[in-house]
């Protein structure tokens, strides 16, 4: 029988105050965390959670995984605009009261949250037992010091950051083609490149940025002026072998590359010459260029020798 009044919250809270100690805000408990900011920057929110991917994180408790994937999906796509995080509110949706897979979650989360100095000033268990899995959603605020626009320029070299597998898109059409069957791809955590990509923007002059995420490589369309994108067949950023027995199952070329991210979990715009020292301090590769066009993606494919447009 679930109990709600969840008489483990004085200590989940005892837990996420422990990441109050910031820099970036003063935190102040009351009903609600009261929040003080120590900058004067403008800021950017961003929500987002793993989905259907929960399903194998509840089935193998890989809960930690789980977390991870979760602050991937929020802090990846903040760096976009170069923002540095500093709070975040989470919402955690279980099939069934489990004190001890709520602790390992909170736990997780506030180890990552200290490394990032992020405050967790609130969140919210939801208990639904008419559900096969897990999800961890979280809105995390960030702030920016120095917009700027975040577009492709004609010229530019494409390098791209080697994805772990399938981070956490495309598992539903994961379930429709594996059904039951399980392989350990299916847990493997999506990497965190924000804390990565954040230095580099303040050491280079990134014109444009994206997370290969839903959508894959179609989001690379929004970031189009007058140009185009031209991916080469031949670089080390290879589709890992899931992608490989995905499209040996029947899924076209096309859709591999609208769906899932082939081994190139984050794509970066840069002048020529700094290339060399970007790839230098990443796992990345020149995967192709910016030409001037008319806002469209050609990709030479990885899995046979076909072009794939959109």
């Amino acid at each position: 029988m679930y109990d709600t009044t969840k008489l483990y919250k004085t200590q989940i809270l005892d837990l996420i105050k422990s990441t109050w100690d910031s820099p970036r805000a003063s935190i102040k408990e009351n009903t609600y965390s009261i929040i003080e900011k120590n900058f004067n920057y403008p800021e950017v929110d961003h929500t987002d959670g793993i989905g259907t991917k929960g399903i194998y994180h509840w089935q193998k408790r890989t809960f930690k995984n789980a977390v991870l994937d979760a602050l991937a999906m929020n802090l990846n796509d903040l760096a976009l605009v170069g923002a540095i995080p500093y709070k975040l509110q989470n919402h955690i949706l279980i099939p069934k009261d489990d004190k001890e897979v709520l602790f390992e979650i909170i736990e997780a989360l506030v180890t990552e949250c200290k490394k990032r100095q992020i405050a967790i000033t609130g969140g919210e268990t939801s208990i639904h037992d008419n559900i096969d899995g897990l999800d961890i959603s979280m809105t995390v605020s960030g702030f920016v010091k120095n917009p700027k626009p975040n577009k492709f320029e004609a010229g530019d070299i494409l390098v791209g950051l080697k994805s772990s597998g399938l981070h956490s898109n495309g598992f539903t059409k994961i379930r429709e083609i594996f059904g039951n069957k399980f392989r350990s791809e299916f847990i493997e955590p999506t990497i965190i490149y924000s804390d990565r990509v954040l230095s580099l923007i303040e050491q280079f002059d990134i014109h444009g940025m994206m997370h290969i995420t839903g959508g894959a490589f179609t989001k690379l369309k929004s970031l189009l002026n007058d140009a185009d994108v031209i991916i080469a067949r031949n670089h080390k950023l290879q589709p890992q072998k899931i992608f490989r027995d995905l499209h040996q199952k029947g899924i076209s070329d096309e859709e591999m590359y609208k769906t899932f991210n082939c081994g190139v979990g984050f794509v970066l715009s840069v002048k020529p010459q700094e290339v060399d020292k970007i790839i230098f301090k990443l796992d990345a590769d020149i995967i192709g260029r910016i030409v001037a066009g008319s806002g469209k993606i050609k990709i030479q494919s990885a899995f046979s020798n076909r072009e794939v447009e959109f």
